[in-house]
């Protein structure tokens, strides 16, 4: 507090050295040092916010000084589970570490049991254990030892282990044996690759291995492919030819990107036209290439209407091509209810890129896809059934949702004042800083890797390959950091607010004489079999006349410059890292969301909150950040009242014409400081809301239904009928 409070330093310019001291010494008191330093890392990382945490590693084995191998496995094993704790950075011999994974399994377990005192006799068995593990120490000398096997052995295990150092020269060799370079691609190459579908299907290796795996393959394709032309050696036949493509008015493509790796990796010949695709240049490419499958990939939720317009163009055109539909947004429910009645053909959701072999697959074969067909048809059928069940789920009037909203006293509540009012940019906020704000079990996730981090590291079937995809995301973010390769931009401000009606009402300034933009907030409306309220954004802003409030607004992004890096690193056909730049991206834009949620509480005056990085990954925090087209705010087209109001073009970001931000790694939302915010689902609205949310927005109400399509609680085509054959019923009915 004296350095931050008092002389005004940045937490992250502190440096704490909490000492590291020898254990197994044979004094008791001694013992529970390692476990010390690394409590004392947590403790300070949770009183201190943004400190760095030191150590002297080295000092931790005096005792078995002249063991290297013993010192060795004690450094890593302590630095593994120190790193975790917090432990930003170490004084130790970085080129004499062992592999946490590669410390044999009962050395490991007698440096643990000393670490963390799990046996009384723990210094006394590892004593005994080193006079059988001396030796000069780790020497960094990789095991090569595959490389005497034969050249198809050699090739399968650099595409199983991801090893691109020496695909060329195998490659060479194998062309030289084979006489033709087709015949390597496919021979040796697609066995390998045959591996290791096998082994991706059988749970066996992971999604970050396989697009690893498919790096290797690109470049070993791409070394052949110059004597195939020379040859007129024609190209290798394939499974089956996909057309993917993110649908127009979206910019999200890193699962797209990956269920294309995956693809490639099993045979499939992939034509992948991008991001913010129209639908005629889809179905044109389709027809041009002669695919025989087409992928639609969406996060937002306009994407969804896309795709049901594509669906009805390819029905109009007569294609017969099986439609998949995958991405963020996407569900069966949603691909049953929406876009399969809108086209022939099977349409099939794929919920992720480990399902999509399988699916294409069936789809492609002759034999299995009736199957298939019919047993998507009979799902969705249940599922279309199901839905008209929940349409008829009663919901409460617009009026009385409105009277049972949160009850708030104002009169007695606190209300929280900025410090500032108007807006603030950040230029070139520094990612290192922003790092440490990422939660990692999302980076996981985006890699079809699920588990809540740390503990994924050490997860008995997806450890391994978590901490392979971990270590080469922090490798790969050290070099974005540390070469400026991307770069991080903000903007965000608080403005007078109150609320009126269902609206919150922005002001110029403090007198609240002049409107500065209002944004209209929709409300639960199904019946709830309890007391709870019907909960909408607007309950948290305190009504016009009876208290001054305030709101906050934010834009921020880390992807300036990831586009750009991705497409490089595409064309040295390196995949597996363009995919792990937007991935870091897309996680680094959410740490800075988060890092400056935290500092936006502070300037709403009640920042000191004492809490720990778990905590804020879990929001124990006071307030909320809500982005609108989430599910307290589902309308995307507010968005555009937000960037205008915050200026959000000086800083890099934009809108797409279905309010999709670019660059792709961005958030946007407004700040809510109220101790009773929270974030809930408006979930299913009826039509008496949806013609009173258009008529506040000025926007007609089919657009409303538009926008708002995955909230409806009604069939907009059904309802807009019931006038009309009411009408004609009035007519022909006999005067009485």
């Amino acid at each position: 507090r004296i350095l931050t409070e008092e002389e005004g330093w940045e937490g992250t310019d502190i440096i704490f050295d909490p000492n590291i001291f020898a254990v197994a010494t044979g004094i008791p008191e001694h013992d529970h040092y390692a476990m010390d330093f690394i409590e004392a890392t947590r403790r300070i990382k949770a009183s201190c916010p943004g400190v760095k945490i030191s150590g002297g590693v080295s000092n931790l084995s005096f005792s078995f000084r002249g063991n290297n191998p013993v010192r060795e496995a004690m450094h890593s094993a302590f630095l593994f589970h120190a790193i975790q704790a917090g432990m930003d950075m170490g004084i130790v011999n970085a080129g004499q570490l062992e592999v946490y994974e590669d410390i044999p399994k009962d050395l490991l377990g007698r440096v643990e049991d000393v670490l963390f005192m799990r046996r009384e006799d723990a210094t006394e068995r590892l004593i005994e254990f080193a006079t059988t593990v001396k030796g000069s120490g780790k020497k960094r000398v990789e095991d090569l030892s595959w490389r005497e096997a034969p050249v198809e052995a050699r090739i399968e295990h650099a595409l199983k282990k991801g090893i691109v150092d020496f695909i060329v020269e195998d490659a060479e060799e194998a062309r030289q044996k084979y006489g033709k370079p087709l015949s390597v691609i496919e021979g040796p190459l697609m066995d390998g690759m045959g591996v290791v579908g096998d082994l991706f299907g059988a749970g066996k290796m992971f999604l970050p291995q396989v697009v690893k795996s498919a790096r290797v393959m690109k470049q070993a394709v791409a070394y052949l492919e110059p004597f195939m032309e020379d040859e007129k050696d024609g190209v290798s036949s394939s499974a089956g030819k996909i057309l993917l493509a993110t649908v127009k008015g979206d910019v999200h493509d890193i699962g797209k990107n990956i269920v294309g790796v995956v693809l490639g990796c099993n045979g499939y010949e992939v034509i992948d036209l991008g991001v913010m695709v129209p639908a005629d240049r889809i179905l044109n490419a389709a027809v041009e290439h002669g695919v025989d499958a087409v992928g639609l990939s969406g996060l937002i939720t306009p994407s969804l209407d896309e795709m049901v317009h594509v669906a009805k163009e390819m029905t109009r055109r007569g294609m017969d091509l099986p439609l998949l539909i995958g991405g963020a947004t996407t569900s069966r429910q949603h691909t049953a209810v929406k876009i399969a009645p809108k086209y022939g053909e099977p349409v099939v959701h794929v919920m992720d890129a480990s399902r999509v072999v399988g699916v294409v697959s069936d789809l492609l074969d002759a034999g299995r896809k009736p199957v298939l067909a019919a047993r998507n048809r009979e799902q969705q059928e249940k599922m279309r059934r199901l839905f008209d069940v929940k349409q008829s789920r009663p919901s409460l009037p617009l009026e009385t949702a409105v009277e049972n909203g949160l009850g708030i006293d104002w009169a007695t509540t606190e209300i929280a004042q900025p410090a500032f009012t108007g807006r603030k940019v950040l230029e070139d906020v520094d990612l290192g800083e922003i790092r440490e704000w990422i939660d990692w079990t999302m980076f996981f996730s985006a890699w079809d890797l699920k588990g809540r981090f740390p503990k994924i590291l050490e997860h008995e079937t997806v450890g391994e390959a978590a901490r392979e995809l971990y270590a080469a995301g922090t490798a790969l973010l050290d070099e974005i950091v540390d070469e400026k390769l991307l770069q991080a931009k903000g903007v965000y401000g608080f403005w007078p607010a109150n609320r009126e009606g269902e609206d919150v009402v922005l002001y110029t300034d403090e007198t609240r004489s002049a409107e500065l933009t209002r944004f209209p907030m929709l409300r639960q409306q199904a019946v709830k079999a309890d007391d709870n309220p019907y909960w909408s954004l607007a309950d948290f802003v305190a009504p016009k006349g009876v208290r001054d409030d305030w709101v906050g607004g934010f834009a921020v992004t880390a992807g300036l410059g990831a586009e750009a890096m991705a497409k490089r690193l595409e064309g040295e056909l390196d995949d597996y890292s363009a995919i792990m730049v937007k991935a870091l991206a897309d996680r680094c834009a959410e740490a800075f969301a988060e890092m400056l949620h935290a500092r936006a509480r502070k300037d709403f005056g009640y920042g000191d909150e004492g809490l720990t990085k778990q905590d804020i990954v879990r929001e124990r925090y006071r307030g909320i950040r809500p982005a609108f087209g989430y599910p307290a705010c589902p309308d995307h087209t507010e968005k555009r009242k937000l960037f205008e109001l915050l200026g959000a073009g000086d800083v890099g970001m934009a809108l797409t014409e279905h309010c999709a931000m670019t660059p792709a790694a961005s958030v946007s939302g407004l700040y809510f400081a109220h101790e009773k915010a929270r974030y809930f689902a408006v979930g299913k609205i009826d039509r008496d809301q949806v013609a009173d949310y258009a008529r506040r927005k000025g926007m007609s109400l089919a657009e409303a239904e538009r926008w708002l399509a995955p909230n409806l609680a009604y069939d907009p085509d059904a309802k807009a009928a019931e006038p009309a054959a009411r009408a004609h019923g009035a007519a022909a009915a006999p005067a009485e």
